[in-house]
């Protein structure tokens, strides 16, 4: 119980003093509160050289949120990392000191970072390489678990309408898993979506695409990530889990941006089957064609009567 009760004491210091730290003490606490799991395992000079500050500025920001000094803090930095904050503790983490009226505008400017640095520190060869191993693949495999299954399913969609065979692996355990994967071969590539916390059912996945030498390619928040064990091909997207959910929205520019260079290296395919489509979602009737009156809020069902009288 005191552990917990510690790992909560030292975010609510940082909380509380925010306002009274100087503009390098605010730079070490917002670095703290978003990266505590990296921070913890830093020396006083190594952490100060992350943020951008000196070695004393550092142990002066310890001192002065109660701590006997360096090693005090970090043992209470060990207790939250420990303890794992839960949900509720990450939204304080992160957005306790914002007023709840600026609370969207807080999140809207959180995600716009993260798109920001994802763009900067992505590897474009790496990207090129996603591609060209995409464009080459007999069948295409998307694995994405949990928070990252909306991603894996607009990826597949998308992917569905530009290439031959892709395949969404949607299960609930490991063996259904390898089931679903069972005819993985050198010739295949597995797309590994896997965010914080990282599935361990996703890990397996490509594990086993690895023994059955398949190309895999893998979406992830950092180069330490546990699925990159098994990828030559890492996409890295930040995706900070800052609440009760997780910012997709970085990863999901990545994918956007995918889907685009696919669509461009095969232009005419994809206009073919677009077009195909068009004429059976028209034929079996797909997408509802009644027309709205959004001014006065009436429906026109002119469109619809003619069809009933056929």
């Amino acid at each position: 119980m005191r552990s917990m009760e510690q790992a909560e004491n030292l975010i609510g210091k940082i909380n509380r003093q925010y306002g009274k730290f100087s503009k390098g003490q605010k730079k070490l606490a917002e670095y703290i509160c978003h990266n505590y799991d990296k921070a913890v395992f830093l020396t006083a000079a190594k952490l100060g050289a992350e943020v951008g500050v000196s070695e004393s500025t550092t142990v002066r920001f310890a001192t002065q949120l109660g701590y006997q000094g360096y090693p005090e803090f970090q043992r209470a930095l060990e207790e939250l990392v420990r303890n794992k904050l839960n949900s509720i503790q990450r939204m304080e983490v992160t957005f306790g000191r914002v007023p709840q009226s600026e609370i969207l505008d807080t999140v809207f400017q959180s995600d716009i970072n993260k798109i920001k640095l994802t763009m900067e520190d992505i590897d474009h060869e790496a990207f090129d390489l996603a591609v060209e191993t995409v464009l080459q693949a007999r069948t295409i495999y998307i694995v994405g678990i949990r928070s990252c299954a909306p991603l894996a399913s607009f990826l597949g969609f998308y992917l569905n309408l530009i290439m031959d065979d892709v395949r969404l692996i949607q299960t609930n355990s490991a063996s259904e898993t390898f089931e679903q994967m069972l005819r993985l071969g050198e010739e295949d590539v597995v797309i590994g979506i896997s965010f914080p916390r990282y599935s361990m059912r996703t890990l397996k996945a490509l594990e086993f695409a690895n023994n059955r030498n398949a190309k895999v390619i893998t979406l992830t928040d950092s180069v330490h990530s546990p699925i990159n064990l098994y990828s030559s091909c890492n996409l890295i997207a930040r995706s900070d889990m800052a609440s009760i959910v997780d910012s997709l929205v970085a990863p999901l520019s990545v994918v956007n941006a995918l889907v685009v260079a696919l669509c461009m290296k095969k232009q005419k395919e994809v206009v073919g089957t677009l077009e195909s489509l068009e004429k059976i979602w028209d034929e079996y009737q797909v997408y509802n064609s009644d027309e709205i009156d959004h001014v006065g809020g009436n429906v026109d069902l002119s469109r619809r009567s003619e069809r009933e009288k056929k």
